[in-house]
This record gives C-alpha cells, structure tokens and sequence, in this order.
C-alpha cells in the first residue's frame, strides 16, 4: 500500500516576530493562501519512477502493457484488455476443430498480420513465443498452455478436455518485428455444447492453497498500476525452493468477472538457481475495478502449482 504523505507542520512564530496590526495580519494570510495551496499540490502529486526501475530487466515497463486502460477514469479499453480478437492490425482466426466436451483437443489458430497472412516470426516472451489461456465465462476450468507452431504460421494448442459452456480463448504475444514491438492479447469464444453448470465465484480473500503450499495476498489492489506482493508458505513456514518457471519465480494472471478481461501481471526481480520465495512481487496492471479470479502459478521440485483466489479490486 502506498504511504501517505506527512502532513507538514508549520514552525510556530515567536512573538518578536508577530505582526501588531490586525490588517497586516489578514494581510499575510491572504498573501500565504496561494502557496499553501501550490505546496499541497506537490505533496500529494505521486512521484515520478526513478531510472533504477523504469524498463529495467524484471520490471513491467507499462508502455503498450495490455489492460493499461481505464486508470484515468475512462472506460476500459477492451481491445488492450484482452477481449477483441484483432487489434493494430493482428487477428486472431481459429482454425478448430471445435472443442468437445469431455475431450481433449488439439485446437489449431494462427495469428494474421496486418498484411493478412499468417505470421510465423514472433518475439521470445517469458521464455515462450506464445501464451495461451483458456478460461470459462464462470472463471473455471483456467488453462495456461503453450502451443507449439508450424512453418505456415498455423499453432496447435493442446487444450485438456473441456466443459460444456461458453469459454475465451487468449493468445498473449509479441510480433518479432522489434526491439518496441507491442505485446499483444487477441481473443475470441467458443462454446462447448451440452448443458452448462456455472460455479459461483468463490468469495474474495488474501489466501489460496494448493498442493499442501499457501498463498498469500499481502495488499489490497486498486485499479491501475501498483505492485502486488505474495507470500508462499508451507506448514506455517517460509518456502525458499521455489524453481524458476517462466524465467520467473511465479506467473500471475487473472481475469475480470463479468466481462473476462484479462490483466497478466509481470514478476519482479531476477531468477538465480533454485532458491525463490518465499516473496513475490508483481507489476499490478488491473484495468477496471470489480472482482477477479487470480491464478498464481509456481514450481517446486519439478511440479507446477496452481493456486487460484478471488480478489478485489477497489
């Protein structure tokens, strides 16, 4: 949480200093208003990022981050927030076959570029060329592959049997076309016939536990950017074996209840050997307020963990 400012304190006058007029008196006050007012503009203006960690390697650099929408009070921009299936001239076409309920499929999309063929160059991003979710419009069934892709730009996607209901499939990726290439979140649903049982959304709260391992949210988040801090633990102690995972301790996503809009949060710090934890911190990047399914994934002697709560956003 952000620490308020210190109010300041005004050095008390002595009376040799006191002026004897009242009318000088008001004189000063009146005189004193305008700067008063100019110094409490500054003291609760936020301060700017200092170079130390502005575009620093293990530091979310905001510029052309999706879901960056929606901090000044506007409306979310639901192109940057993951949830329109073309944006600067990319689309994202599913080729199928169409998920079946109950059964894997090995679901195949590729990603047009702005001249309309297939891209087939992408950008190394967290270790992969592309990140892909799944995820129900009741925030079950999260999925986080990564496809692998053929010569003609077509990705095949290894999803694991799904449920029937309406789903949003994410691919999260970077054109090669750059060192300021954009990083891009295209979209599209599919549905999964048969007869759907939404699952109520569990109920906010700072801790999840998965695999015998606790997870614990240590700050309430606001929309916007702000750094987001957990705790891993386990039988009440600190975990410090954490495997790196994504060239990262841990990968954050998570999703908007509602509209699924999708905020990837990027880890801070760098990764050396297998010793991580039992703190992680995150690049908080929450367009919009509201409640969302947050999916923390982490790795220990060899095993990927998944540990899923809800939180709010104020």
């Amino acid at each position: 949480m952000t620490a308020q400012p210190a109010r300041p304190t005004a050095d008390r006058p002595s009376p040799a200093g006191a002026l004897a007029h009242p009318l000088a008196r008001r004189w000063l006050l009146a005189s004193c208003v305008p700067v008063l007012l100019v110094l409490g503009m500054a003291l609760t203006v936020p301060p700017a990022p200092s170079a130390a960690t502005a575009g620093t390697p293990g530091t979310a650099d905001t510029a052309g981050m999706p879901g960056m929408a929606g901090m000044s009070g506007e409306a979310p921009d639901l192109a940057a927030a993951g949830l329109a299936a073309e944006r600067n001239g990319y689309r994202l076409d599913l080729a199928g076959p169409a998920p079946t309920a109950g059964r894997a499929t090995d679901l195949r999309f590729t990603v047009a570029g702005p001249d309309g063929s297939p891209v087939t160059d992408f950008a190394v991003h967290q270790t992969k060329k592309l990140h892909f979710y799944a995820i129900r419009s009741d925030l079950t069934g999260f999925q986080h592959l990564h496809p692998d892709l053929a010569e003609d730009g077509t990705w095949t996607a290894a999803l694991d049997a799904l449920a029937p209901g309406t789903w949003r499939l994410y691919a999260d990726f970077v054109p090669n076309t750059g060192p300021h290439a954009t990083e891009l979140v295209l979209s599209r649903t599919v549905t999964v016939p048969g007869e759907a049982a939404p699952v109520p959304l569990p109920a906010p709260g700072g801790t999840a536990t998965v695999d015998g391992y606790t997870v614990t949210l240590t700050a309430r988040p606001v929309a916007g950017a702000h750094r987001l801090t957990a705790v891993v633990s386990r039988d009440g102690r600190p975990v410090r074996d954490l495997q790196p995972y994504l060239d990262a301790y841990a990968h954050l996503s998570a999703f908007h209840e509602g509209d699924l809009a999708l905020a990837h949060l990027h880890p801070s710090g760098t990764v050396d050997g297998d010793h991580g934890g039992p703190e992680l911190t995150f690049q908080a990047l929450f367009p919009e307020p509201g409640n969302w399914r947050v999916f923390l994934q982490f790795r220990t002697a060899g095993q990927l963990h998944t540990a899923a709560l809800t939180l709010r956003v104020d």
